[in-house]
Protein backbone atom coordinates (compact mmCIF):
# COMPACT_ATOMS: atom_id res chain seq x y z
CA UNK A 1 0.00 0.00 0.00
CA UNK A 2 1.14 3.21 -0.90
CA UNK A 3 1.77 6.17 2.04
CA UNK A 4 0.56 9.18 1.13
CA UNK A 5 2.06 12.75 1.94
CA UNK A 6 -0.06 14.90 3.82
CA UNK A 7 -1.43 17.93 1.82
CA UNK A 8 -2.32 20.86 4.13
CA UNK A 9 -4.49 24.45 2.71
CA UNK A 10 -2.97 27.58 4.11
CA UNK A 11 -5.49 30.09 3.23
CA UNK A 12 -4.66 29.98 -1.02
CA UNK A 13 -1.49 27.96 -0.64
CA UNK A 14 -1.10 24.07 -0.20
CA UNK A 15 1.72 23.09 1.98
CA UNK A 16 3.34 19.51 1.33
CA UNK A 17 5.50 18.47 4.21
CA UNK A 18 7.83 15.19 3.29
CA UNK A 19 9.36 14.03 7.04
CA UNK A 20 10.36 11.18 5.37
CA UNK A 21 12.50 9.65 2.53
CA UNK A 22 10.29 9.09 -0.26
CA UNK A 23 9.87 5.82 -2.49
CA UNK A 24 9.17 6.43 -6.03
CA UNK A 25 5.18 5.08 -6.28
CA UNK A 26 4.78 7.20 -2.93
CA UNK A 27 6.28 10.30 -4.93
CA UNK A 28 4.18 9.70 -8.20
CA UNK A 29 1.55 9.68 -5.48
CA UNK A 30 2.63 13.13 -4.76
CA UNK A 31 2.30 14.83 -7.87
CA UNK A 32 -1.10 13.34 -8.85
CA UNK A 33 -2.69 14.59 -4.92
CA UNK A 34 -0.90 17.83 -5.33
CA UNK A 35 -1.97 18.24 -8.90
CA UNK A 36 -6.07 17.39 -7.82
CA UNK A 37 -5.96 19.14 -4.24
CA UNK A 38 -4.96 22.59 -6.74
CA UNK A 39 -7.34 22.08 -9.14
CA UNK A 40 -10.24 21.28 -6.01
CA UNK A 41 -9.16 24.30 -4.03
CA UNK A 42 -8.21 26.84 -6.67
CA UNK A 43 -4.45 27.45 -4.49
CA UNK A 44 -2.14 30.04 -6.02
CA UNK A 45 0.62 28.53 -4.39
CA UNK A 46 2.70 25.61 -3.41
CA UNK A 47 5.16 24.99 -0.88
CA UNK A 48 7.30 21.54 -0.35
CA UNK A 49 8.95 21.34 2.79
CA UNK A 50 11.73 18.95 2.37
CA UNK A 51 13.31 19.18 5.26
CA UNK A 52 12.88 16.11 6.46
CA UNK A 53 14.57 14.44 3.38
CA UNK A 54 18.14 12.96 3.74
CA UNK A 55 18.43 12.36 0.25
CA UNK A 56 17.26 13.36 -2.85
CA UNK A 57 18.10 11.35 -5.66
CA UNK A 58 17.34 12.05 -9.46
CA UNK A 59 14.11 10.32 -9.44
CA UNK A 60 12.84 12.95 -6.36
CA UNK A 61 14.74 16.41 -8.17
CA UNK A 62 13.07 15.32 -11.05
CA UNK A 63 9.61 14.66 -9.20
CA UNK A 64 10.37 18.43 -7.45
CA UNK A 65 10.17 19.62 -11.08
CA UNK A 66 7.72 18.36 -12.69
CA UNK A 67 5.27 19.28 -9.64
CA UNK A 68 6.45 22.59 -10.21
CA UNK A 69 5.94 22.71 -13.72
CA UNK A 70 2.38 20.96 -12.77
CA UNK A 71 2.08 23.89 -10.44
CA UNK A 72 2.43 26.33 -12.78
CA UNK A 73 0.28 24.87 -15.96
CA UNK A 74 -2.25 25.36 -13.16
CA UNK A 75 -2.14 28.74 -12.29
CA UNK A 76 -0.06 28.34 -8.94
CA UNK A 77 3.57 29.04 -7.87
CA UNK A 78 6.27 26.43 -6.47
CA UNK A 79 8.42 26.97 -3.81
CA UNK A 80 10.70 24.15 -2.20
CA UNK A 81 11.32 25.22 1.54
CA UNK A 82 13.93 23.51 3.74
CA UNK A 83 16.88 22.28 1.73
CA UNK A 84 19.35 20.92 3.75
CA UNK A 85 23.10 21.93 2.90
CA UNK A 86 23.90 18.43 2.68
CA UNK A 87 21.12 18.10 0.26
CA UNK A 88 22.30 21.24 -1.93
CA UNK A 89 25.78 19.82 -2.04
CA UNK A 90 24.88 16.78 -3.31
CA UNK A 91 22.47 17.93 -5.99
CA UNK A 92 24.90 20.01 -7.44
CA UNK A 93 27.98 17.81 -7.60
CA UNK A 94 25.70 15.09 -9.23
CA UNK A 95 24.75 18.06 -11.68
CA UNK A 96 21.47 17.81 -10.56
CA UNK A 97 18.72 21.18 -11.41
CA UNK A 98 15.68 22.10 -10.24
CA UNK A 99 15.31 24.72 -13.27
CA UNK A 100 12.31 26.85 -12.99
CA UNK A 101 11.95 25.91 -8.99
CA UNK A 102 12.11 28.67 -6.62
CA UNK A 103 13.57 27.92 -2.93
CA UNK A 104 13.75 29.17 0.07
CA UNK A 105 15.18 28.43 3.54
CA UNK A 106 11.88 27.69 5.45
CA UNK A 107 8.16 27.69 5.20
CA UNK A 108 7.71 31.53 6.65
CA UNK A 109 10.49 32.59 4.03
CA UNK A 110 8.58 30.32 1.22
CA UNK A 111 4.71 31.84 2.34
CA UNK A 112 6.25 35.18 2.10
CA UNK A 113 7.64 34.63 -1.46
CA UNK A 114 3.88 33.60 -2.28
CA UNK A 115 3.07 36.70 -1.14
CA UNK A 116 0.17 38.77 -3.29
CA UNK A 117 0.62 41.89 -2.54
CA UNK A 118 2.50 44.49 -4.03
CA UNK A 119 5.67 44.28 -1.96
CA UNK A 120 8.17 42.05 -2.84
CA UNK A 121 8.90 39.14 -0.82
CA UNK A 122 12.07 40.70 -0.11
CA UNK A 123 10.70 43.60 1.40
CA UNK A 124 8.58 41.74 3.79
CA UNK A 125 11.68 39.53 4.76
CA UNK A 126 13.04 42.70 5.48
CA UNK A 127 10.19 44.16 7.70
CA UNK A 128 10.08 40.63 9.23
CA UNK A 129 14.00 40.93 10.35
CA UNK A 130 13.40 44.66 11.34
CA UNK A 131 10.21 43.82 13.74
CA UNK A 132 12.46 40.73 15.18
CA UNK A 133 15.24 42.97 15.76
CA UNK A 134 12.64 45.71 17.78
CA UNK A 135 12.12 42.68 20.02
Amino acid sequence: MTESVPILKIGTTLLVSIQVDLQDDTALQLQEDLADRITRTGARGVIIDISGLEIVDSFIGRMLAAVAAISRVLDAQTVVVGMRPAVAITMVELGLSLGGVRTALDVERGLAMLEPDEESAEDVLLAAAAEREQR
